[in-house]
């Protein structure tokens, strides 16, 4: 059984964290938020302990540290702009540690946190969940098989709608966030080069706090994409459905499914992790250049 740390418990992907630590069979020893709306935690792990301080949790973990109980791994799930510093604690204390999407907001970022891991000894993981989705591996073995260099046409439509909540939020600056493309975008895109290949030309036509666009040119596909958290974006017939998300990935004309499969996709992720097969800090680096580029290009309507 391992022992892990939790930093960020009050957000919407801490318990899928949560779960995947109980499902694993491993133990969840302390937990941080600046927020103490935390109950969710009684349902996994009720004798964790729970700091709304970091100075306290900190000294927490030192303490343990001096009292011979290790701490394996800190899970990383807070605002994005604050995982580097949290990755770096993680790797300080003695753990390896695993970070939510998006790692870090830039490149550079990854290049110093690869020398602390060289330091340490430690090492950081992140969650790169579309990967383990069995639809899209099966679709990257069939690109992958192809014989002859083809060139697909794809389309990624993606609205999740969000409140004005969202505004007030970390979420809605673009200095801690990272932007639409970061924040929701960036798993589509680590996807999308998996599968289809190098950038090749990179033109954002759309880019505002709440909808982002372009056009991609991968090695084996010519993308389409928009991302939104606009309501109003959504299809007529989803609304009329009362439904507030809308997803689709069309390749050559064809949709391509994959809604389903995403429940235990964490649980997966923290199981290859600790079989030793978890996606390291430097497969990321792609996709964070991209969307760091998304964000700082010149719009351009094409």
């Amino acid at each position: 059984m391992k022992n892990f740390a939790l930093i960020g418990a009050a957000g919407y992907i801490a318990p899928r964290h949560m779960k995947a630590i109980k499902d694993t069979g491993n133990n969840l020893i302390a937990a941080l938020d600046k927020n103490d709306s935390v109950g969710i935690l009684d349902s996994y792990f009720p004798e964790a302990d729970f700091f709304t301080e970091f100075e306290r949790f900190d000294r927490h973990i030192e303490k343990l540290k001096r009292k011979g109980i290790k701490t394996d791994f800190v899970s990383v799930c807070s605002p994005n702009y604050l995982h580097d510093a949290h990755i770096r604690f993680g790797l300080r204390v003695g753990a390896d540690v695993i970070c939510e999407k998006p790692v870090v907001l830039n490149p550079w970022n990854i290049d110093a946190l690869a020398e602390i891991e060289k330091e340490t000894g430690h090492k950081i993981f992140t969650i790169l969940q579309l990967r383990l989705h069995s639809a899209i591996i099966a679709l990257k073995e069939k690109i992958d098989a192809e014989k002859t260099a083809v060139v697909h046409d794809v389309n990624l439509d993606y609205i999740t709608s969000r409140g004005h909540w969202y505004y007030a939020s970390w979420k809605g600056e673009i200095e801690k966030s990272g932007g639409i493309a970061t924040n929701i975008g960036v798993h589509f895109f680590d996807m999308l080069m998996w599968i289809f290949g190098e950038v090749k030309e990179n033109v954002v036509t759309e880019h505002t706090r709440d909808t982002a666009s372009g056009i991609l040119i991968l090695e084996k596909a010519n993308v389409k994409w928009r991302l939104s958290i606009d309501a109003k974006k959504l299809p007529e017939d989803v609304k009329k459905a009362s439904k507030r998300t809308y997803r689709t990935l069309e390749i050559d004309g064809e949709s391509f499914e994959f809604s389903d499969g995403f429940t235990e996709l964490h649980t997966k992720s923290y199981e290859q992790i600790l079989a030793g097969n978890g996606f390291p800090l430097m497969e990321t680096r792609k996709a964070i250049q991209l969307v760091h580029d998304i964000r700082n290009t010149k719009i351009n309507p094409w």
